[in-house]
Parts: structure tokens; C-alpha cells; sequence
């Protein structure tokens, strides 16, 4: 595939389905197992929908709303309505009746696909109140009683449609150019009103290049992804569905979080992205699974971790007997590691939030190529990855092939290419603010090493300032906190205030086992005020406090009534915290914090 000629995205698609005909592209549970849909069948139903869109006046420029779960009618509907001339307007499942009429309304979207009536549910209402759509299109049927103002069709009558339409896709795919827009990602909205974000073809095509240069060197072909964040995210629409299709590969849908285990021995993904605090669960429950070994288990994990740090050191080799001991390692624990993920990875990525560098260590030692990288939607959105053959776990490695980064006077880190989206959509004033002489401005702060690798520092807008002028990284302190075993989320507060204050959600797994020791049931909300809860988190926190400057220390914290959760509203889809939400639920609780004697 050359990327560098390639029309665009949809183009793009037919080419890979034209050369795999049936052989398998993208498979989701159905009775219980995996089934496939082949290259031939989905190029075909794309075609068919593509047209039946037509035939509801959807054309060139228009927007089309998608709202569904990762499902294959996901991407048959986003590749559909590129076929169709028209730009995907993705929204995520979780999102309230505010946040849909908001999306709808701003990209002025013509029509709107929703999967289930729950979320129809959501979505009606607000498409309801705007003028400019005319149609919904909903891949399962509705319940009764849900109407709107617009027009509603099942999937299968707008196939219907396109199977009696004229074939203009051929033609419409000719007419597309690489600089016209593919889709309107809107920004997850971790603070502020979330703003649509002009994505090309050529900027999405770019990262593909990019990726594909990068993973050269263990070799891709035959490859299979396992997708799991939601595909209405920019990090998953690219590197989990655009990236695979531009190499020809297989996707399995994951059937959730509370499966992905089990939906990895399945797929047995070669490459798999996801965020890091998917990472930071399968370390506590690596570790915890140690706990629960024989201590000859035990000592063997622990050497196959020890050996295997110092293997990742450049500066230091293994001794003659380390070596032998080291093989040993390999067979006995590394390979079992590795066959919890399937057995076969070539690499996993992780993006979206910063990696703790300890928990990103803690699976090379045990052999899993883990490549942390760094992006934003604005930029379509991976900017830089660690190359698999120089893997330093504490930086986000090296821009990709053909994206220029230089550090601002004030850190902040400045990225220029194809990759660099067409603006935010009708709002120059905000466009204006990231673009300016070509360079996006991230909003990020960090440094370049001597390698051109880049190292972030922070959010210029995450940081904390506190009442001594001293400025400090929550990110950094929170990433301290979550890797103690009693701790499974945090937040820190403290701006413009003396001294950190936290709210700690203690990991589930621990409350679990610490309620039964007590007697009393694992309810969150009524352990808040346990005294003894109190003083075992207390106690972790002062481990990391022991290993933190005096301005980064925990002073005093409070525990959450429930975990951060995107049904809370107090993480976003792909699983960060966001913080004005949780400062919303907890602000007068942080700062009786600081009246306390």
C-alpha cells in the first residue's frame, strides 16, 4: 500500500478488499464464539450502505452522527459514509442527551446511525432538537413508543435501499481528495466544551505511514488486532481500525473490560493498543496472582523480573551464570506471562495518558514488547513511539517518519507534518490559539534527549501551582500513589494551596480481602470513615511520600464514596480521570482538608 498516493481512506479499504477477498477481516462474538466477516462481505455491505445513504440525501460534506458500541456495523458505518462523500461524526455511548445535542447540533449533522434502543434513548432527544437532521438510521430495532421528528430506518431497509440504487461509489471514491475532511472527532472533554476536531484523509493516512515504518522491524503481515477502547476515540479509530485495515489485517471485536482476559486467548492479538490503566490492572493482578504461589513460585518470578531489569540496562550485562539462570527464567515464567496475552504479540502499545515508567518496566522484564507512545486527537493523533528494537520506557520515543517536534521557549512541545489536523471545526478563534505558523501547539511540556526521543513533563494546564510558587505534576504524584497494592485510583489537589491533598479510591481487590478481615461488607461508601481503612491507605501513602520531594508529599486525604467511572461521569471513555469532576464531587471535602488541625 503507498500511502503517499493513495486517494484516501475509503480507497484505501476497497484496494486491501479487493486483494483479500474472503479470507477473514473482522470478527465479533455471535451465539457464544468468534465468527468472521470476510474483506468481501464487508466491502460489500459498505458499497450497499454507502448507497442507501445517497438515497437519503446524504452527499459529499455532509455529516453523519455514529453512535454505537465496537461492533463490525461500527466501522461498515464509518467507511460507509466516507464511500458516501459524507464525514463521520463519532460520538461516544456514555455521552448524556446534552452531550449528543451538542455534537449533532455543532457539526450540524444531517443524519445520525445509532446501534441499540438504549442508546436511542439518548440520542433521539437531542436529535429532536435540531433542524438539520433529516434522518436516523438504527442498526437494532427500536421500542415502542420512540419516535422523532426525523425520519427512522432499520439498517437492514437502508441496505435495502442500496441494493436498488445506482453504483455511484466508484465515482464518489474518485472525487475524494487526501485533504478533505474523513471525520469530526470531537475532544473527549476532560475540561471545557468538547470542540470538533477536522481530521483528513491524509492526516490519518499519515499516521498509518508513520506506524507502519515504526513496527517494520518485527515484522508485520498476517497481523491481528484485538480492539477494545472506543472506536469514537481518535487513539482506536486510528491505530485500532484505520491502521490494521491499511495493513490487511484481522480485527476481533473485545466483548468488554470484564472479558478482555479471556477475549486475548481468543484473538491471540499480534498488536494490541490500549491506555495505561489497563496495564496498571494486569500488574496488581500479576502480582496479586504471586501472592497466592508457592514460595518456590515466588522466588522464580522474582528472579525472572530481577534478571530481566538488568537485561534492559545497556550499561550492564548478565553474568556467566546470570545467563543460565536467565534461560530458566525464560521458560519458566516469562513465556507463561506472555501466554496471558495470547502467546503471540509482537507488540503492545500504550497511549492515551502518560505509562508510570515502573509498571512499563515491569513488563519488559517479563518479555512483553510494551511501546509507549504519545499523541493527541489534534494530531490524528499518535505523534511519537518507542521503536521496538530501542525501547526506553521513560520517554515516549522518537517522532514518527515525517513529523517534525521542536520544544517552545516555555517547554511546551510543537509538532509540524500531514499528521497536524485542518482546525477545529467553526471555531478559527480556538484554531488560531493550537495553530500558528504551521506548528500545533500541544499544550504539553517536555524535552528532546540526546536521541530525539521525547520526554512529557506535564499538561501545561494540569499543573499545580501551589502558594509557595513551586509548580508540581499531579500526574506524576497520582502515578506514585496507584502503584502501591492498597491503591487503586487517585486524584491530587493543591493549587494555589500550601500542600497536596488527595481523593484515593483503595483498589477494589484489597477492599475486598480487608472487609472480609473485618467482617463487614466491601461497601465503599460505608469504609469511607473506617479508621482502620484509614490507616492502612495512610500508611501507603507514606510509602510514597517517602520517595517524593517534600513539595510533591500527600499531606492529608479523603477516600471516594465510589471509584472513578465513566457511569460517574469522573473518568472519560478512554480512562482518564477527570479532574474538575472529581474537584466537583469532593471540593469541599479537599478543602476541609486544610482547616483540619
Amino acid at each position: 500500500m503507498d500511502y503517499h498516493t493513495c486517494p484516501n481512506l475509503a480507497a484505501m479499504f476497497f484496494e486491501w478488499a479487493a486483494k483479500k477477498g474472503g479470507r477473514p477481516f473482522l470478527w465479533a462474538k455471535r451465539d457464544g464464539r468468534y465468527r468472521a466477516t470476510s474483506w468481501r462481505e464487508a466491502a460489500e455491505e459498505v458499497r450497499r450502505l454507502a448507497r442507501g445513504l445517497g438515497a437519503l440525501g446524504i452527499g459529499r460534506g455532509d455529516r453523519v452522527g455514529l453512535v454505537a458500541e465496537n461492533r463490525p456495523e461500527w466501522m461498515i458505518a464509518d467507511l460507509a459514509i466516507m464511500a458516501a462523500g459524507g464525514v463521520t461524526v463519532p460520538a461516544y455511548t456514555t455521552h448524556t442527551v446534552e452531550d449528543h445535542r451538542h455534537l449533532l447540533s455543532n457539526s450540524g449533522a444531517k443524519a445520525v446511525i445509532v446501534s441499540t434502543a438504549a442508546i436511542a434513548h439518548r440520542v433521539m432527544p437531542a436529535a429532536d432538537q435540531i433542524s438539520t437532521i433529516s434522518a436516523i438510521i438504527t442498526m437494532e430495532p427500536l421500542t415502542r413508543g420512540q419516535l422523532s421528528h426525523a425520519e427512522v430506518h432499520s439498517w437492514q431497509e437502508v441496505m435495502a435501499r442500496g441494493a436498488e440504487s445506482a453504483d455511484q461509489v466508484d465515482a464518489m471514491l474518485a472525487s475524494i481528495r487526501r485533504d478533505d475532511i474523513a471525520c469530526l472527532i470531537y475532544t473527549s472533554g476532560t475540561g471545557g466544551v468538547p470542540k470538533g476536531v477536522m481530521t483528513t484523509h491524509a492526516n490519518i493516512l499519515a499516521n498509518c505511514f508513520g506506524a507502519s515504518r515504526l513496527l517494520q522491524t518485527i515484522g508485520l503481515g498476517n497481523d491481528v488486532f484485538l480492539c477494545f477502547l472506543p472506536l469514537s476515540h481518535s487513539y482506536e479509530h486510528t491505530a485500532g481500525m484505520m491502521f490494521p485495515i491499511s495493513l490487511g489485517a484481522e480485527i476481533y471485536f473485545a466483548e468488554g473490560a470484564e472479558t478482555l482476559a479471556a477475549n486475548m486467548q481468543e484473538a491471540r492479538p499480534t498488536i494490541m493498543t490500549a491506555v495505561p490503566r489497563l496495564y496498571e490492572t494486569m500488574h496488581q493482578r500479576i502480582l496479586r496472582g504471586m501472592e497466592r504461589q508457592s514460595p518456590l513460585r515466588r522466588r522464580l518470578f522474582e528472579l525472572a523480573l530481577r534478571l530481566g531489569r538488568r537485561r534492559l540496562d545497556e550499561a550492564r550485562s548478565l553474568a556467566p551464570g546470570d545467563r543460565l539462570l536467565d534461560v530458566a527464567a525464560e521458560l519458566l515464567v516469562r513465556r507463561k506471562v506472555r501466554q496471558r496475552f495470547g502467546g503471540r504479540l509482537k507488540a503492545m502499545v500504550s497511549g492515551g495518558a502518560p505509562l508510570n515508567a515502573e509498571i512499563g518496566g515491569f513488563f519488559l522484564a517479563l518479555g512483553v514488547r510494551l511501546l509507549q507512545g504519545y499523541g493527541q486527537t489534534e494530531a490524528s493523533p499518535v505523534i511519537s513511539v518507542n521503536p521496538p528494537k530501542r525501547i526506553k520506557i521513560d520517554t515516549v520515543g522518537p517522532p514518527l517518519e515525517g513529523v517534525e517536534v521542536r520544544i517552545g521557549e516555555d517547554g511546551e512541545i510543537l509538532v509540524r507534518g500531514e499528521l497536524v489536523m485542518k482546525g477545529y471545526w467553526n471555531d478559527p478563534e480556538a484554531t488560531g490559539r493550537v495553530l500558528r505558523e504551521g506548528w500545533l501547539h500541544t499544550g504539553d511540556v517536555g524535552e528532546l534527549d540526546g536521541d530525539g526521543y521525547i520526554k512529557i513533563t506535564d499538561r501545561k494546564r494540569d499543573f499545580i501551582k501551589n502558594s509557595g510558587g513551586d509548580m508540581l505534576s499531579p500526574a506524576r504524584v497520582e502515578g506514585y500513589l496507584t502503584l502501591q497494592p492498597e491503591i487503586g485510583q487517585a486524584m491530587v489537589f493543591g493549587d494555589r494551596r500550601p500542600y497536596l491533598v488527595a481523593v484515593i479510591v483503595p483498589h477494589l481487590e484489597f477492599l475486598d480481602s480487608f472487609a472480609v478481615r473485618r467482617g463487614v461488607k466491601p461497601d465503599l461508601e460505608q469504609l469511607a470513615q473506617d479508621n482502620e481503612l484509614h490507616r492502612v491507605i495512610g500508611a501507603a501513602v507514606a510509602r510514597v511520600n517517602a520517595e517524593l520531594s517534600p513539595i510533591e508529599r500527600v499531606r492529608r486525604f479523603i477516600l471516594a464514596r465510589e471509584p472513578f467511572t465513566t457511569a460517574n461521569g469522573q473518568m472519560t471513555p478512554t480512562l482518564k480521570i477527570k479532574r474538575h469532576a472529581i474537584r466537583h464531587a469532593y471540593g469541599d471535602a479537599l478543602l476541609a482538608l486544610y482547616e483540619a488541625k
